[in-house]
């Protein structure tokens, strides 16, 4: 490719002429920018000349780093001035790539994913991508088009369940992906997750301690690694340390703040003095309906979540919960996808994060009954 690749090239309306700087043609040239017609002797004002440079739609329009906060601000203010507007295709032609990264998220009103997703698409910004947001309802497919229609360099996903089949849709078609806080069975692939285990055990080794044995559990769909993990963690570790896990006690249902509010409806008649939520969302849900029969938290319940979204740490909840850092999560998911972008025959890379405990306010010693 030439040295003048990037370069705007301006001819004249109508004809094949010559580059802007190749001398006066016949008729006057234009830039033709999205919605204007820019006649080219604006370009020779001395003030907007530096336009005309190979890439400088590349490095300056974009937030790339490396250019400095003063001059994306002139070449942005120029660009305005001038209506010009870059055309993503030209690049996706000149750079076989488009510079767009699709996320796979649940809606956004949960809010883990967009404690999630903000940091996605910071490291992605960062790196000169842009986010395209694209929902799992979970109530129908995900629309597999604008996924693998070659408008994106790659895709992170973060809903999958253990029998997902989008992840092999998408290595059928080439296109790079990473799975993240989730995994689905028997696939080989880039993934980033909490240690859904460790952390679950840790909870069971913290309520033990504090005095409980009459313990409830409002676990995630097991449809989910995560769900699935943390139950099998946390009933395992109850049981090593000689705590039953009475079935009366344990209520399953999606990451909802209504499975929380279900959950301890169905399970506080029988008295539970401490219960372990699958995610934050879920025990947001129990400490709600605990505190509209006039349940005292935690004087009369312990209440812990897991993932520690930005909403627990708000005082008028003050949650006790695993912490899975959610930046490192992201930043490492965002490596992988890159290396996996860069070199598509490269080893599979799994990343797991250790979750730490974080005490707040809603955990306290058994209530004597």
């Amino acid at each position: 490719m030439g040295p003048d690749h990037g370069a705007l090239r301006v001819r004249a309306r109508g004809s094949g002429g010559p580059n802007l700087g190749a001398g006066p043609g016949p008729r006057e040239r234009t830039l033709r920018g999205r919605g204007a017609q820019i006649p080219a002797r604006q370009l020779l004002d001395p003030h907007l000349s530096f336009l005309v440079r190979p890439g400088f739609d590349l490095l300056h329009l974009r937030d790339q780093r490396g250019v400095s906060a003063s001059t994306r601000w002139r070449v942005r203010q120029a660009a305005r001035e001038l209506g010009y507007v870059p055309i993503q295709s030209g690049r996706a032609l000149s750079t076989q790539t488009t510079g767009r990264v699709g996320i796979v998220s649940a809606e956004l009103s949960n809010p883990f994913y967009p404690a999630l997703i903000e940091p996605l698409h910071d490291t992605l910004a960062d790196l000169g991508y842009r986010t395209i947001l694209v929902t799992d309802r979970g109530d129908a497919p995900i629309e597999l088009e604008p996924l693998i229609d070659g408008s994106l360099d790659g895709v992170i996903l973060t809903t999958s369940e253990r029998s997902s089949s989008l992840p092999n849709e998408l290595e059928r078609r080439g296109v790079p992906y990473v799975l993240i806080n989730r995994q689905a069975d028997e696939i080989e692939a880039d993934c980033c997750v909490a240690d859904n285990y460790a952390g679950s055990r840790d909870v069971a080794d913290f309520l033990v301690r504090l005095g409980h044995t009459k313990i409830g559990a409002i676990y995630g769909p097991d449809s989910t690694s995560t769900g699935h993990e943390r139950a099998i963690g946390f009933r395992q570790r109850l049981g090593q340390l000689g705590v039953s896990l009475d079935d009366r006690l344990i209520h399953e249902g999606p990451f909802t703040e209504k499975t929380g509010v279900d959950g301890f409806t169905a399970i506080y008649p029988h008295r539970p003095t401490a219960i372990f939520c699958g995610n934050d969302v879920i025990a947001l849900g129990v400490r709600n309906a605990a505190e509209a029969i006039g349940v005292r938290v935690p004087a009369e319940l312990t209440i812990v979540g897991f993932d520690d979204i930005p909403m627990a740490a708000w005082k008028v909840f003050d949650l006790t919960t695993m912490r899975t850092d959610l930046n490192d999560l992201a930043s490492n998911a965002v490596r992988l996808l890159v290396a996996r972008m860069g070199d598509p025959e490269r080893p599979f890379d799994r990343v797991v994060l250790t979750p730490q405990l974080v005490l707040r306010g809603t955990h306290a010693p058994p209530y004597p009954r």
